[in-house]
């Protein structure tokens, strides 16, 4: 790993570290604040396939967040990137409320499934056709594959397993494009014209958002918000750089020991 320089950019998940559906984390608004008010950088990178960047936008600012849309950068950015690149036709598993993230993608014939998290579709008979055309040789693209994520009413099955169940009948690998992939943090760094060890991450996933974090160079802070299970800190090696109550407490630890 690269010689640690000074902190320049900020990662910060949204789901689960910020909000939990339409309720923020307690605290987290005015943490924001401070942190802006330091000489960094801040985005925000999101697995959230549920709805489409205007949607999530629209559900922050709700929320009272001061954040503006070209600082977050989402999984279904690079899933569109992607497959963009691979000049392909995607049968989009995806929610509804995604689907304006892939406006003019064209999707008749399709030779490609990208899957996201999309609950009311994952059943036998939409499953099933994507199986067909992953036999027929279409790529598949997960947009991300995490175990599980964070509800009101609790922890709820994310798109992996169903992703690894096709992988699985179809005897294929799909590509996936969001946390933790290298690929991701990159392109999320891009543009801000910091390296990843001038940068840290805060998030509620350890394997995703702290783990692949860590693995091209930057910090990881694990909050105990959101998905967050005891002992979850010990599922990577190395463990997180720090591991926090919540939002709040990480930006205290960044202002008084990064900065």
């Amino acid at each position: 790993m690269a010689a640690r320089r000074a902190l320049k950019a900020v990662l910060v998940d949204l789901s689960g570290t910020l909000h939990i559906e339409d309720a923020a984390v307690p605290g987290a608004q005015e943490a924001l604040k401070r942190l802006r008010s330091a000489s960094v950088m801040v985005r925000f990178v999101t697995n959230t396939t549920k709805e489409s960047k205007q949607d999530l936008l629209d559900r922050l600012k709700k929320l009272e967040f001061d954040i503006s849309e070209d600082e977050i950068f989402t999984s279904l950015t690079a899933a569109r990137n992607l497959v963009e690149q691979k000049q392909v036709r995607p049968m989009l598993l995806v929610d509804d409320r995604a689907l304006p993230d892939f406006k003019g993608i064209q999707t008749s014939d399709p030779n490609a499934v990208v899957i996201g998290l999309a609950p009311e579709h994952f059943h036998y008979q939409i499953l099933n056709q994507a199986f067909r055309l992953l036999l027929d040789g279409a790529a598949l693209i997960a947009v991300h594959k995490a175990r599980y994520y964070k509800r009101k009413d609790g922890l709820a099955l994310g798109p992996g397993p169903f992703v690894t169940a096709l992988e699985y009948a179809t005897d294929t690998k799909a590509t996936v494009v969001g946390k933790p992939e290298k690929t991701f943090f990159l392109e999320a760094l891009r543009g801000t014209g910091c390296e990843p060890e001038e940068a840290v991450m805060i998030g509620d996933d350890c394997r995703d958002d702290v783990g692949g974090a860590q693995n091209v160079g930057m910090l990881g802070i694990l909050v105990k918000t959101g998905k967050y299970r005891a002992a979850d800190e010990e599922k990577i090696n190395p463990p997180p750089y720090l591991t926090c109550e919540s939002f709040p407490h990480a930006v205290d630890h960044i202002l008084q020991h990064l900065l």
